[in-house]
C-alpha cells in the first residue's frame, strides 16, 4: 500500500496542490494535524482533506481556529490569521475538524500524534532527549508527527540504545539518498514536514511517501508557486511576515 503523508498544510492551497500533484497515485492519505491557520484558503484545504484523507489528526493552529484553545498561547501574528481562519469556515468543515483528535492509533504498527505521544499538541520533538523520553510512551513501531514543520526522523535501534536522529539529503533528485528502510527490528519517529509552511530553510512543500510492502519511507519536496499564495493572502490583509517567511522556509 502507497499512503501519503502530509502535515502542517496551513491554508496553503497552492502548495497541497503542487503535492497532491507530485505525489501522483496512492492508496490512501494520512494528515498529521494543521490543516489550517496561518494561510489563505482554509476551506479549500480542509475540502481537499475530507475527499481524500483516510485517516487524520488535529493540530494546536487547527484547535485555536475552532476557539478550542486559548489565542492568546499564540503570537500576534499567528493569533491574527488563526481568528481569521476560523471566521472563513464553513459549518461541514468547522465541524469534521472539530471531531478530530490530536492523536490516534492506526494499527498495532502505526501511531499519529502532532507533537508527541508525550504531548500531542504543543511538544516540538527536534531533540535526542525528547525523543528518547517519547519512545517510552507508546508501543508502536512508528509514529508520525508534525508540528516542527522540519523533516527529519528518529531511530532507536533496541530499547537500550541512544536515538539517532536523521535528515533527509535533498540535493540529489531522484531522492535516491532519502529511502528509510523500515523493514528492520528499529523504532521510529518520522516528521514528513510541512506542506504550507517549511521551517527548514527549504521552501519547497514537503511530504513524505509509505511503502507497507517494500517497508520504505521516502522524504519527498516539490516546489509550488509561493507567489500566488502570498498574493492571496494580500488579498485578505493577514500578516506580512507569514507572507514574507514562504520565500525563505524559515
Amino acid at each position: 500500500m502507497r499512503i501519503l503523508l502530509v502535515s502542517d498544510i496551513h491554508s496553503n492551497l497552492a502548495a497541497l496542490e503542487a503535492v497532491l500533484l507530485d505525489a501522483g497515485s496512492f492508496d490512501q492519505l494520512w494528515c498529521l494535524g494543521d490543516t489550517i491557520g496561518y494561510g489563505p484558503c482554509p476551506n479549500e484545504c480542509v475540502d481537499l482533506m475530507r475527499h481524500h484523507a483516510n485517516v487524520a489528526i488535529s493540530g494546536n493552529h487547527d484547535l485555536a481556529c475552532l476557539g478550542q484553545i486559548d489565542l492568546r498561547d499564540f503570537n500576534p501574528d499567528a493569533r491574527n490569521a488563526n481568528l481569521w481562519n476560523g471566521e472563513q469556515l464553513t459549518p461541514a468543515n468547522h465541524a469534521w475538524l472539530a471531531n478530530l483528535a490530536p492523536r490516534t492509533d492506526v494499527d498495532a504498527r502505526y501511531m499519529l500524534a502532532h507533537g508527541s505521544p508525550r504531548e500531542p499538541v504543543w511538544e516540538y520533538l527536534l531533540s535526542v532527549e525528547a525523543a528518547q523520553a517519547n519512545f517510552e510512551l507508546f508501543s508502536h513501531t512508528i509514529c508520525f508527527i508534525g508540528h516542527s514543520h522540519v523533516q527529519l526522523g528518529f531511530r532507536q535501534r533496541n530499547p537500550y540504545d541512544r536515538v539517532e536522529r536523521f535528515l533527509p539529503d535533498m540535493h540529489h533528485q531522484p531522492p535516491r539518498d532519502n529511502v528509510v528502510d523500515l523493514s528492520g527490528s528499529c523504532r521510529f519517529f518520522i516528521n514528513p514536514g510541512s506542506v504550507g509552511q517549511p521551517r527548514d530553510q527549504d521552501k519547497r512543500a514537503a511530504y513524505a511517501l509509505l511503502d507497507t510492502d517494500a517497508a520504505t519511507l521516502t522524504f519527498m519536496r516539490v516546489e509550488y508557486d509561493i507567489e500566488r499564495t502570498q498574493r492571496q493572502m494580500v488579498e485578505h490583509n493577514l500578516p506580512t511576515a507569514l507572507i514574507r517567511r514562504l520565500d525563505y522556509g524559515m
